[in-house]
């Protein structure tokens, strides 16, 4: 399912909430059951959620039993590949995470970092950041937005087109680097200044 799609909840409360959904309705459903069986595992189910609560806040280990663990997913404007695999995240996740913060160049990001709750923070490299370069006094010079001409070993063959680069240069690019196919790349982009990243795969 992917961490995303338990939203702001921690899991053991979504949990809970599924647990008393399925109570109530059991109730309504079947209108035979005796109510008081059902108020009363909605009570149980209430003081488990209060325990559980309390032991969360007081011990750490078993914080980590029931609740998902930050998981850096950009380290040094290079995506972490394996980890986006472990959380079932895809690079199209990111990416829309990364655009909502402002951000279209991966090489911008310092790290970047799934939190528990399934959002994305990010901190961006100190010499890309505009509000430092204005306390200097010196105006940001922008590549523009950096497109996806690379995603998991595939070539992205319209942005190339649309950017009015060859598949040519592409592998010059990456021959230059040693990498001899596009199938060794996870991601990688051009920016406005037809400057390329690249995100090889088995990225610890």
């Amino acid at each position: 399912m992917g961490r995303r799609l338990v939203g702001e909840l921690p899991v053991f409360d979504f949990l809970i909430i599924l647990a008393l959904g399925s109570l109530v309705g059991a109730d309504i459903a079947e209108p035979d059951i005796n109510h008081w069986y059902v108020a009363f595992a909605i009570v149980v189910v209430g003081i488990l959620q209060r325990i559980v609560a309390g032991l969360t806040l007081q011990s750490q280990r078993f914080k980590k039993l029931i609740t998902f663990a930050p998981v850096i997913v950009i380290k040094d404007g290079v995506f972490l590949e394996k980890n986006l695999r472990k959380i079932n995240y895809s690079l199209e996740n990111i990416l829309e995470f990364l655009r909502g913060e402002g951000i279209f160049n991966i090489s911008d990001v310092d790290i970047a970092i799934i939190e528990a709750n399934g959002r994305l923070s990010v901190y961006k490299k100190p010499q890309k950041n505009p509000a430092t370069l204005q306390e200097l006094g010196v105006a940001p010079l922008g590549a523009g937005i950096a497109h996806p001409v690379i995603i998991e070993g595939k070539i992205i063959r319209q942005t190339l087109n649309d950017l009015q680069l060859t598949e040519e240069w592409l592998a010059a690019q990456l021959n230059a680097r040693g990498i001899p196919t596009a199938q060794a790349i996870f991601f990688s982009s051009v920016d406005g200044n037809n400057q390329i990243h690249i995100s090889p795969y088995n990225r610890s």
